[in-house]
């Protein structure tokens, strides 16, 4: 477990930060953008968590504990120092957010346009935390090109975005408050 006795050390004060290995990078190197935009995405969460009730809360709830797992996944690069035994994102992990989007999406029409961000307060917020976390998924992407980053991890962040587009649908009374596209609507 992690013990905060001190929340500033100074040691990030020259522009860079310690990984969970030991190892220190610059704060612009890659795998910092990744699991920064990790926590992002956790922090939209816990928006939409002020929003949401039953068992949606539940699920964002176990939601925001992964994110977690994720970015201590991310900080401890595989093969690294240190790098056995570290905390990883597991298949399980992955696995329940695919039961949960089944059941989520079982109990919704199907969409015949495309969902604008909105509708309940609950919904716009499931839809900022769906957006941060595709980003998060692009740059653990590029950082993959790069250096190991586990596929499991990858896959969760990927389902994640999924399973937040389909909570926003929920939280949207089922889809009957879903705002749709008009394509041309405008013009």
């Amino acid at each position: 477990m992690v013990t905060l006795n001190r929340i500033y050390t100074k040691t990030g004060d020259k522009g860079d930060t310690g990984l969970g290995d030991g190892t220190r990078r610059p704060k612009h190197d890659l795998r910092i953008h990744a699991y920064g935009t990790v926590d992002e995405t956790n922090a939209a969460v816990g928006l939409a968590r002020l929003h949401a009730r039953g068992e949606l809360d539940t699920m964002l709830a176990r939601i925001q504990n992964d994110l977690f797992d994720l970015g201590a996944d991310l900080s401890t690069p595989e093969g690294g120092k240190h790098a056995e035994g570290r905390l990883r994102i597991v298949e399980t992990q992955v696995e329940r957010l695919e039961r949960e989007i089944d059941m989520m999406n079982a109990a919704l029409k199907p969409l015949d346009s495309f969902v604008l961000p909105g509708g309940t307060a609950a919904a716009a917020y499931l839809h900022l935390a769906r957006t941060i976390a595709r980003r998060a998924e692009r740059l653990m992407v590029e950082l993959a090109g790069a250096e190991k980053v586990s596929p499991v991890a990858i896959r969760y962040i990927n389902r994640l975005s999924d399973h937040l587009f389909v909570a926003s649908r929920l939280a949207n009374d089922g889809g009957a408050k879903d705002v749709l596209w008009v394509p041309g609507a405008n013009r």
